[in-house]
């Protein structure tokens, strides 16, 4: 790794977000919320329904296509005590997101438990959905918090979550989900399950806004990064580079990797989709240095690699696809993006407002320089909502 970047001091990507700042609802219309259009290091200030006339004719506008699950499953036991089971990721019987949401049987997921102390290893806890339909769920491993559910009716385990579990807020809006959030916490192009956030850069997005984007010749593609609890997981350590990045499972089609290859310039909808991204480029270097393996750890783009054009790492990747007759990939990805990192597919980035000393504003920082702190300080001047339900930004350096 690059001796300059085995450090970085995490007092120097904070700033002051008054708790009044943060967005604890969504806004009537989706598009109505600000826009702060930052671009090679100018500021101006409009509305999110104005975003097409601002994008460069002929872009490559990608954006992440998953649905958030209601994750939050709560069980009463005899003595009234609460547990609450937040499902993270699945393991039995299949791996794959997409897969496991639509088995019919009984199935194991890696959780955070709540009031784990107060559930016995060998209490089942029970809950019925509907008439009929009773749903189970035992521990498995009390340290890695693995549960296996079944179910006594023949559905997928998407319909028993969508009648068991609850919508996951993020912990900052700090209140009940009501019925608007089942809608409003997802991005209208939403489909494939399996997210236990959502990527909320899209949430600004309607449908008079993509057709102008469309009506502007903009290509749009999608790409499935399915999102983690751990995106919201603090930095505790001083030297951020130390942190525990969370690991998340991406989807790509080859027709997106052709289109990428068609194009110049392309922005991400959202840190989800940059992500995946440039993940999809070091899984090309991966590639040509003979790896198949499709797991990009938090640290790989930052050891010394033979310089690969964007090129040479999709025609690479195509190449396999062609070889092993798929037309779908599938990986992981810890990928940590911070200052210092150089990015290779992305030319352009629409995203919220973050937390203070995030892995996502070190992502941002990492994207437009010290210019975070200029594009910050205008947002909080200028009474922008901050973090999930808040305004936008258009990025490009």
């Amino acid at each position: 790794m690059n001796k300059s970047r085995e450090s970085i001091n995490l007092k120097d990507y904070t700033y002051q977000l008054p708790e009044n700042r943060i967005a604890k609802k969504p806004l009537e219309n989706r598009s109505d919320s600000k826009l702060l259009h930052y671009e090679k290091g100018k500021i101006e200030h409009t509305s999110f329904s104005d975003i097409a006339s601002l994008l460069p004719t002929k872009t490559h506008l990608i954006f992440n296509d998953t649905r958030v699950i209601p994750a939050r499953l709560h069980f009463t036991k005899n003595t009234g005590a609460l547990i609450e089971i937040f499902l993270l990721e699945p393991l039995k019987p299949v791996s794959e997101v997409a897969r496991a949401m639509i088995v019919k049987e009984k199935c194991q997921w890696r959780c955070m438990i709540g009031n784990l102390k107060k559930w016995k290893d060998d209490l089942i806890l029970t809950k019925e959905l509907a008439p009929d339909l009773v749903l189970n769920v035992k521990i498995l491993d009390r340290q890695l918090q693995i549960v296996e559910l079944d179910w006594n009716k023949d559905i997928e385990f998407v319909k028993v979550v969508e009648l068991a579990g609850k919508i996951p807020l993020p912990p900052y809006i700090n209140r009940e989900v009501t019925f608007e959030d089942v809608e409003r916490y997802q991005t209208i192009y939403s489909k494939s399950q399996g997210a236990v956030a959502a990527p909320t850069a899209g949430l600004h997005f309607d449908n008079l806004v993509i057709k102008d984007i469309q009506n502007k010749d903009i290509n749009i593609d999608y790409v499935t990064l399915h999102v983690s609890a751990g995106t919201f997981q603090p930095i505790k350590v001083e030297n951020a580079i130390e942190h525990d990045m969370h690991s998340e499972q991406v989807v790509i089609t080859r027709q997106v990797i052709e289109n990428l290859l068609e194009h110049d310039s392309t922005i991400a909808v959202g840190t989800t989709s940059m992500r995946t991204l440039e993940s999809l480029y070091w899984y090309g270097v991966k590639l040509l240095s003979g790896i198949s393996n499709f797991e990009i750890e938090k640290l790989y783009p930052y050891e010394n690699h033979k310089p690969v054009t964007r090129h040479q790492s999709l025609k690479a990747i195509l190449d396999y696809m062609t070889e092993i007759k798929t037309e779908v990939i599938t990986g992981n990805t810890e990928i940590f993006i911070f200052p210092g990192y150089k990015f290779r597919l992305c030319n352009g980035l629409i995203t919220n407002y973050h937390l203070p000393g995030s892995t996502l504003i070190l992502l941002v920082a990492a994207f437009i320089g010290e210019d975070w702190r200029k594009v910050y300080n205008q947002a909080l001047q200028k009474d922008y909502r901050f973090l999930s339900y808040g305004d936008s930004s258009l990025l490009i350096p």
